[in-house]
């Protein structure tokens, strides 16, 4: 059977690709196979490195499920916003290297990790959901209030408006742009220093700082369930 994730651990450090050989839609598969990664790291104790194919982090949900609705839509949308809270809390350190666009739901994990790389080029890096006709979900916006600076907030969720990468640092979705070439090496070097760090306070911490922010997020995934099953 044909996996849409790959899982590589060397030296502490847990290599998490996700590959559908497209865009890297985030379907109720590639959600479980990064839920069993994640819990593998986990399991290993192991800092991780998420990361996407070339060209692509992730382009979000699976359009054709979400706008077809239905059971398997919500449990799609719960299940992405779920990730995202999880990384956010996750117990070791989680350095995100996006090779290139992320889109949505893409974007909203790129938010929830500790450090993002990002990749040259002309790649857009959006929360395009009122683009496409989508009022954005109170997940989504949490999401990005917790991350994003204040005078670029309205900008992305109210806008639409598409980054480019180095614009995206500025802004708030990246920490650092690098070339192509360097982004394995660049995202491994930052998971290797965050792995220097005393891991039990560095979980401890992230959770302080992110309480509020998570209370929130936790909250409005009840609320986007509930609205969202509510037309089943």
């Amino acid at each position: 059977m044909e996996t849409l994730v790959s899982y590589e651990l060397g030296d502490g450090i847990a290599t998490i690709a996700m590959d559908d050989g497209k865009v890297n839609v985030l379907s109720l598969g590639m959600l479980s196979e990064v839920n069993s990664a994640l819990d593998r790291a986990e399991g290993d104790g192991a800092v991780v490195v998420l990361t996407g194919r070339e060209g692509v982090f992730s382009a979000g949900f699976d359009l054709r499920v979400l706008t077809a609705g239905g059971t398997e839509a919500a449990d799609m949308l719960r299940g992405g916003f779920e990730l995202a809270r999880r990384l956010l809390s996750f117990p070791r350190p989680i350095v995100i290297a996006c090779p290139g666009h992320a889109v949505a739901m893409g974007v909203f994990l790129l938010l929830s990790g500790d450090y993002r790389v990002g990749t040259q080029g002309a790649y857009r890096i959006t929360a395009n959901e009122v683009a496409i006709g989508l009022p954005m979900p109170e997940t989504a916006i949490e999401i990005c209030r917790q991350r994003l600076g204040p005078m670029y907030f309205n900008r992305a969720v109210i806008n639409a408006e598409i980054f480019t990468p180095d614009a995206a640092v500025t802004a708030g979705f990246l920490d650092q742009v690098v070339s192509s070439s360097e982004l394995p090496a660049t995202a491994r070097a930052a998971a290797v220093q965050l792995a220097t760090l005393d891991i039990a306070a560095h979980a401890a911490t992230k959770l302080r700082a992110r309480s509020q922010a998570l209370e929130a997020i936790a909250r409005a995934i009840e609320a986007d369930d509930a609205a969202m099953r509510v037309r089943l």
